[in-house]
């Protein structure tokens, strides 16, 4: 409370400066010194380029319009044969001995069991039976 107090007081008299601030006019601003002119600097003059003397470049070579065209030994025309490479006989595979199997009786395959049509009744999910009450 007491804060609330002290910063309603002290926001009162900041305004009242405030204002006070803004309704007076403010001092005139002081005068810009002048700054004094400089005298102008004179160059001297640069001395003049003096003149290069002329070079006689050498004409070019003409380069000629066609070239003399390379002379391309001549490829051979045919093939040298290569030799046959030389391979070693395959060796000769031993023969087996055919040995016979004896046939053996399967036994049946039983028939295909039935698919019931027909859904079991669970006890637990059966509803219970009729009692009948007698008078």
């Amino acid at each position: 409370m007491a804060f609330s107090v002290a910063l309603l007081f002290s926001s009162i008299g900041l305004s009242s400066a405030a204002r006070h601030l803004l309704d007076t006019t403010p001092p005139p601003a002081p005068a810009l010194p002048t700054i004094p002119t400089l005298p102008t600097a004179t160059l001297p003059l640069l001395p003049s380029m003096p003149a290069l003397p002329k070079l006689a470049v050498p004409p070019m070579p003409s380069i000629p319009t066609t070239l003399p065209q390379p002379t391309l030994p001549t490829l051979p025309t045919g093939q040298p044969a290569m030799p046959k490479p030389m391979l070693p006989p395959l060796p000769s595979l031993p023969t087996i001995p055919a040995v016979s199997v004896p046939k053996v009786a399967l036994p049946p395959l039983p028939s295909m069991p039935s698919i019931p049509t027909n859904i079991p009744s669970i006890p637990f999910l059966s509803p219970p039976p009729a009692t009948i009450s007698s008078p």
